[in-house]
C-alpha cells in the first residue's frame, strides 16, 4: 500500500478554528489576518479555481523507495503518470513503469480502470459521513493548536505561515480527528491568492489502524505536499514527500520513502464520449 494518498490534499481549505493570529508581524506591517477569516478566503478562491483546474493536465513522475532496518533502499519502484481533474477529483493514468511504457495489456487494463474513475467521478458525490475517514487539512486543524503566526517570503511571494500541534487530550470523534490529534507541522499560504502553498506533516505519536490489527504507522512519519500558480490562473501540485514506517496485519513492516514531482502543465477537456476511452486531450491552439 503506497501512502502518497495519506493525507488528502484535495480538501485543503475549510474554516477550521477559532484561534487569532497573534500580533507577529513586523513593525511597518499589514495586521496579521484572523486564521478563521483567511481560510473562509481559502477556500472561496479555491472553488473558482476548481473548474479552471479541470482544464488542465500534467505529468507526475514518482519513486518509491523500500528501505530496511539499517537504512539501506533495497528496491525502488518508479512510475510515470498523467494526471487530470474531473469534477474536482484527481485522477491518474500510468504510462511507465520503471522507465517502459505499459505492453498492450497493461495499457487495456488501465484504460478501463481510469474509464471507471471518470465515470464515478462524473456521478454525483454522497455527502461525506460526519464521522469522515479522509485526513485533511479541514481535519487536522479542527483538533490543533495553531501557533506561531508570522510573514514569510516563500519562493519569491509574500506567505503567511503558521505552526500547529494536535491536542493529545482531546476525545477524537472517528479515524480522521485521532490521527489528527497526533500530528504537527506548518501550513505555509500565498497571501496574494489565498492558496496553500505548501504543507509539512509529521506524525509525533504511533497511530494504530483498527486497534492495530490493519496497521501500525511509527512516530516519525511525515508528509511534505507543495503546490504552485500555473499560467497565472489555477495552483496545481509541484511536488510530494512521504517517509513512513508502519507494520502492517501485524506481520509485515515496511518503511518507503516516496518522492513525487509534477511538471508539464497543459490545457485539455476530457473525452468519454468515445466508448470506454476516457483520455486526456491537449488543446492545441491555431
Amino acid at each position: 500500500m503506497h501512502v502518497s494518498h495519506l493525507f488528502a490534499v484535495a480538501a485543503f481549505v475549510v474554516p477550521l478554528v477559532t484561534t487569532p493570529l497573534a500580533q507577529s508581524q513586523q513593525k511597518g506591517s499589514p495586521p496579521l489576518p484572523e486564521i478563521r477569516q483567511l481560510l473562509r478566503e481559502v477556500t472561496e478562491h479555491q472553488k473558482q479555481l476548481e473548474k479552471v483546474r479541470e482544464n488542465y493536465t500534467f505529468s507526475a513522475s514518482n519513486a518509491v523507495q523500500e528501505i530496511d532496518g539499517k537504512g539501506r533502499v533495497t528496491k525502488t519502484e518508479t512510475h510515470d503518470v498523467e494526471i487530470f481533474y474531473v469534477h474536482g477529483q484527481q485522477i491518474g493514468r500510468l504510462l511507465k513503469k520503471d522507465g517502459k511504457p505499459l505492453t498492450e495489456e497493461e495499457q487495456q487494463r488501465e484504460t478501463e480502470r481510469v474509464t471507471k474513475a471518470v465515470e464515478k467521478a462524473e456521478k454525483p458525490q454522497p455527502e461525506q459521513p460526519k464521522d469522515e475517514k479522509v485526513i485533511s487539512l479541514r481535519r487536522i486543524l479542527e483538533v490543533a493548536d495553531v501557533r506561531n503566526p508570522r510573514r514569510e517570503n516563500f519562493r519569491g511571494r509574500p506567505t503567511i505561515v503558521f505552526d500547529f500541534v494536535g491536542q493529545k487530550d482531546l476525545k477524537a470523534h472517528g479515524v480522521s480527528e485521532d490521527v489528527s490529534k497526533k500530528l504537527q507541522g506548518t501550513v505555509w499560504i500565498d497571501e496574494a491568492d489565498r492558496q496553500v502553498a505548501r504543507l509539512d506533516v509529521t506524525l509525533d505519536d504511533n497511530f494504530h489502524v483498527a486497534g492495530g490489527l490493519v496497521a501500525n504507522v511509527q512516530k516519525g512519519s511525515r508528509f511534505t505536499f507543495d503546490q504552485a500558480p500555473v499560467n497565472g490562473e489555477v495552483w496545481l501540485p509541484t511536488g510530494a514527500e512521504v517517509s513512513v514506517q508502519m507494520r502492517v496485519l501485524l506481520v509485515k513492516g515496511i518503511h518507503e520513502h516516496v518522492t513525487e514531482r509534477d511538471y508539464d502543465y497543459k490545457r485539455f477537456h476530457v473525452e468519454t464520449q468515445q466508448g470506454k476511452d476516457a483520455k486526456a486531450v491537449v488543446e492545441t491552439k491555431p
